[in-house]
């Protein structure tokens, strides 16, 4: 069967003499464990679905998203749970908007919780990641996927194809959604153009570079910071989960430590298109997900010098391995030379 990324052309320069161009149980994962949505068709996954009796959940978190929370809980709900079966549970996390959004969702058709309503024994905090926390006492399904609510012209893969391997692997426990994220939505009547291959800048400037330095099995992942993915309740209940933006990146690094590699997947579901943050939110984002990083790294310490990144080609997601660089030239007074010109 084909995948996404199956038939990648490895780049045949190694980063440095001796260093492996991704490590080999990567390239074994990206074989194995990178699908795309048309490799499990719907009827195949409504089988699956009622011959293990899965339960299935999806979440959407949402903050003042009352322009596209509708779209997508509709789409959900007509395609995944009237015309089609897979989905049991349709909720929505109110984190305090103040515009329509619970009234927009539950229109729609979405069960719509407040936060606050969720474990009010605890008050809550600021941040995407205690919403997806207090969602597990909100819901009740064997596999939580988890979508955000800003997304624009939403298909239904997003929800099919992540929940799609939970449903026909026994062995798989973690899946994310991989995707184009053009910068600006290039929506109709958005007035935004979209540039390919732009958007996802958190990600490409500081996430991917720590995940391949510190966590250099998750190299292959081609959105690990992506709010698009689907675990296995029995592994969510066992994870801490960052209650800020370091959300995603603190599940996917201790899902590979609880429960190994080969139990985490990605799947290809087309095009990401959604309103992007401002540099300031930007950079907060991205002190979140450093300090989640510091928080992890601080438990045992991994380096390695190399960055894989991925280009869209005619066969799925190409990586591109790089070295980097971490030679440092000592302090000029050292150098023999320089003292003695000094001297002079």
């Amino acid at each position: 069967m084909e995948t996404a990324v199956r038939h990648a052309r490895w780049i045949t320069q190694r980063p440095n003499e001796g260093e492996p161009i991704v490590l080999e149980e990567v390239e074994r994962w990206l074989t194995s464990r990178s699908w795309s949505v048309g490799d499990r068709t719907l009827d195949r996954l409504l089988v699956a679905k009622a011959t293990r009796a899965t339960t299935v959940s999806v979440v959407l978190p949402a903050l003042d998203e009352q322009e596209t929370v509708g779209d997508i809980v509709s789409v959900i709900r007509r395609e995944l749970m009237e015309e089609a079966p897979l989905v049991d549970e349709l909720v929505v996390v109110d984190s305090g908007s103040s515009d329509r959004t619970s009234e927009v969702a539950a229109a729609a058709g979405a069960r719509v919780v407040h936060r606050d309503a969720i474990l009010p024994r605890l008050p809550a905090v600021p941040g995407k990641g205690d919403v997806l926390w207090r969602s597990l006492l909100a819901t009740s399904g064997d596999v939580v996927c988890f979508v955000d609510a800003d997304l624009r012209e939403f298909s239904a893969d997003f929800v099919s194809g992540i929940v799609g391997p939970l449903l026909t692997d026994p062995d798989v426990q973690f899946v994310k959604a991989m995707y184009d994220r053009p910068l600006g939505s290039g929506a109709a009547g958005s007035g935004e153009r979209a540039a390919a291959g732009q958007g996802g800048r958190v990600t490409e400037l500081v996430a991917r570079p720590l995940l391949n330095l510190h966590w250099p099995q998750l190299a292959g992942f081609v959105q690990p910071l992506g709010g698009e993915y689907a675990v296995r309740r029995s592994l969510l209940e066992r994870l801490p989960f960052p209650v800020g933006y370091g959300v995603e990146l603190g599940l996917l690094v201790d899902a590979l430590r609880l429960v190994g590699l080969d139990a985490l997947a990605q799947v290809d579901v087309g095009v990401r298109l959604h309103r992007h943050q401002d540099d300031s939110a930007l950079g907060r984002m991205a002190a979140a997900i450093y300090r989640t990083a510091q928080n992890r790294l601080s438990r045992a310490h991994l380096v390695r010098p190399v960055l894989t990144q991925f280009e869209r080609g005619e066969k799925g997601f190409e990586p591109r391995t790089h070295p980097v660089d971490t030679e440092e030239r000592p302090p000029m007074r050292e150098i023999a030379e320089y003292a003695s010109r000094r001297a002079a």
